[in-house]
């Protein structure tokens, strides 16, 4: 474990206003981005999203409100269909992506989510989830809602959940993400999972037959690196005489301790001088080295998605998700939930290997970015395609990072040696290496469990960045191999990311599957350097080397 002991003196104006300052190291330095650090690739084609105000970008979903009716008729919806805005993007050249919810006879449509496209000038398009009418011939259910919650509570036990209980009563849904469009009813099942993860199973359950249709986790989880980071610099807070581990220059990042506990929000973390951690493991609830790594990986990739992609937050709306750390017992894991809008680590192993690392940080917290835009489905390609992305943003992160005590890769989780032989969770360039992931696309894929149908789309990233072959990045060696033999030549990890980065945003949506994933992607790539481009013709390339065309 590499030693962390991170020191930061603050100066206060108004005793409020927190400023830079310097730290105390172990010795060994890292080049940690701030803030004002210069942008990674930082968005400049016409096709590139805006960096809106708070509020600016409120103006913008207000407008795109107050015409929601109109919009919703001159898309061809029907009179009992209505669209409720989820988000709104503003590119550089004008054109305004607005990303719509929508609801039937007054019940929300699973899979109905769509994004209206509006070129300044240009022509009006649509991108949607379902391309099926969203019409069901009653709204009145012939199975209880008593049925629908006995059966998603067996799903749920059936799976190993503890305490499995539902959370709420069960909702009618149209559930319009598979197929003809169905009256159904939606049940979350609380509860912890078997390895004690808490547990939010919806279950879809068909209203007019009580079939189970469908079932997906909410809380995603992950593994990654802990005490990794080096000496770092982080954003504090001095409130009277005692300091906060609140980052109020990052949306208002807190990192709270849950000192074993599994539920609640736990306590802020503070200090007397500013100095916190201890530099090593510690099974102590109140240890202050894992809440560094947490409150760091929080930073670090908050500024990596703001001076990359002009992404003001998770949710876009600059304000910031929260940490806890200390979750449980030798809870070997970390996850999102986006019901608490917050991320949460584990201690590991004997309680003195928390999963607090960046890996985890930009892996678990890009999930968040993939609800608050496209909402991929975390079941069958579209839920592949959801842990892909995780794995992307991370790798992104890291990379954006520069810290030379953890450099980027294309390596998932290579620090924590969870195999036990010293190879890491992922490979980007060939998932198979691990054993259980897939390099390529095959019809079967979607019934794959999600961390391992993420291979495919992990590999194309690799190779639009990186290229085919054998080459070496950062002292790590890689050799991605394709489907037909073909050799691709990458366009650069910067290019890479925002053509994924603004196909999630504007292109995908909550149904998206491999081949829906290659048109967004063109798309992107179409709408960023032209459709013409080296780099559209990279995107088309490396989407076929993985067997997607």
């Amino acid at each position: 474990m590499t030693p962390l002991h991170a020191r930061r003196r603050t100066a206060l104006a108004a005793a409020t206003a927190v400023v830079a300052g310097a730290l105390l190291t172990t010795g060994l330095a890292t080049g940690a981005a701030t803030a004002d650090s210069a942008p990674a690739g930082k968005p400049v084609l016409g096709g590139a999203p805006v960096l809106l105000s708070a509020a600016a970008r409120t103006s913008l979903i207000q407008e795109r409100e107050a015409t929601a009716t109109e919009t919703a008729e001159a898309i061809g919806l029907g009179a009992k269909e209505k669209l409720i805005v989820k988000d709104v993007v503003r590119d550089v050249d004008g054109t305004v992506h607005t990303r719509y919810e929508r609801t039937y006879d007054g019940l929300p449509v699973l899979g109905g989510d769509l994004v209206v496209h509006e070129p300044a000038g240009g022509t009006r398009t649509v991108t949607k989830a379902v391309k099926a009418a969203v019409k069901v011939s009653s709204v009145t259910p012939e199975v209880t809602a008593g049925k629908a919650k006995t059966q998603a509570l067996a799903a749920a036990e059936a799976a190993g959940s503890e305490r499995a209980e539902a959370g709420s009563a069960p909702r009618k849904v149209v559930w319009a993400a598979q197929g003809t469009p169905v009256l159904a009813y939606e049940t979350v099942v609380g509860g912890l999972q078997a390895d004690g993860t808490p547990n939010e199973l919806h279950v879809i359950t068909d209203a007019t037959t009580g079939e189970k249709l469908h079932e997906w986790q909410g809380v995603h989880t992950g593994t990654g690196k802990g005490l990794y980071s080096g000496t770092v610099t982080l954003g504090t807070h001095k409130s009277g005489s005692t300091y906060q581990l609140y980052d109020t220059s990052r949306g208002g990042h807190k990192t709270y301790n849950l000192a074993r506990g599994t539920s609640g929000t736990g306590t802020l973390f503070t200090d007397a001088d500013d100095t916190w951690g201890t530099g090593t493991a510690s099974s102590s609830s109140s240890d202050q080295t894992a809440a560094v790594d947490a409150a760091y990986g929080a930073q670090i990739t908050w500024d990596f998605y703001k001076n990359t992609f002009g992404r003001n937050g998770i949710k876009n709306d600059g304000k910031a998700a929260y940490s806890r750390v200390h979750y449980g017992s030798n809870y070997v894991n970390a996850f999102w939930q986006d019901s608490c809008f917050c991320m949460t680590y584990g201690d590991g192993s004997g309680n003195t290997h928390p999963l607090t690392s960046l890996d985890v940080a930009g892996h678990e917290m890009s999930h968040g970015v993939t609800s608050n835009t496209a909402g991929l489905r975390y079941s069958g390609e579209s839920g592949g395609l959801n842990e892909a992305t995780s794995d992307i943003f991370g790798t992104g992160a890291e990379f954006y990072a520069a810290n030379s005590s953890d450099a980027g890769d294309y390596l998932i989780g290579e620090k924590i040696d969870i195999n036990g032989n010293g190879t890491p969770l992922r490979h980007m360039d060939k998932p198979s290496k691990d054993g259980a992931s897939k390099d390529y696309w095959s019809s079967s894929l979607g019934s794959v469990d999600v961390h391992y149908s993420s291979g495919p789309a992990n590999h194309f990233f690799y190779l639009l960045a990186e290229g085919s072959g054998s080459k070496t990045v950062n002292g790590v060696s890689y050799n991605s191999p394709t489907y037909d033999g073909s050799t691709v030549t990458g366009i650069g990890r910067a290019k890479a990311l925002q053509i994924w980065y603004k196909a999630l945003t504007t292109y995908f949506t909550s149904t998206t599957n491999y081949k829906a994933a290659r048109t967004g992607t063109l798309n992107a790539a179409s709408a960023l350097y032209g459709s013409s481009s080296t780099e559209y013709k990279a995107v088309a390339a490396a989407w076929k080397a993985i067997n997607v065309s």
